[in-house]
């Protein structure tokens, strides 16, 4: 398998574990680096900052899943494009993007998310 193939594999891994699952100590051991710069203004740096943020989260929101719409590598980055449904909330679009050190290991990473509307003023949908 090469990195490209790698690394999308452990974006997704990382995602469906801590997200789908509700393991964030396990998805963070298993795939984020030593180093972990965060820029989701709502989650503090490092290891231990992600484990608390998502605990909290699964918490709130036992029952959520993450679909993986595209996932796009180039050069040490990772782009997943996601479908996320939400318990009693919305269904949300957005796009991840992962930086990965030499070893496969998430480093940095950033997202966006945005609420699906329920009408557009086309048929193109998000996804």
């Amino acid at each position: 398998m090469d990195k490209y193939e790698r690394n999308k594999k452990n974006a997704m891994g990382l995602y469906s574990l801590m997200f789908n699952e509700n393991k964030p100590s396990e998805a963070a051991d298993k795939y984020i680096g030593d180093e972990y710069i965060q820029h989701n203004p709502l989650v503090g740096d490092g290891k231990q900052a992600f484990i608390e943020y998502f605990t909290r989260m699964n918490e709130e929101y036992p029952v959520k899943t993450v679909h993986f719409i595209r996932a796009i590598a180039e050069d040490n980055y990772v782009v997943l494009h996601c479908r996320q449904e939400w318990e009693g909330d919305h269904e949300y679009a957005g796009i991840d993007i992962f930086r990965f050190d030499e070893d496969g290991k998430i480093v940095e990473h950033w997202d966006v998310l945005q609420v699906v509307p329920e009408t557009a003023e086309n048929d193109n949908t998000m996804f």
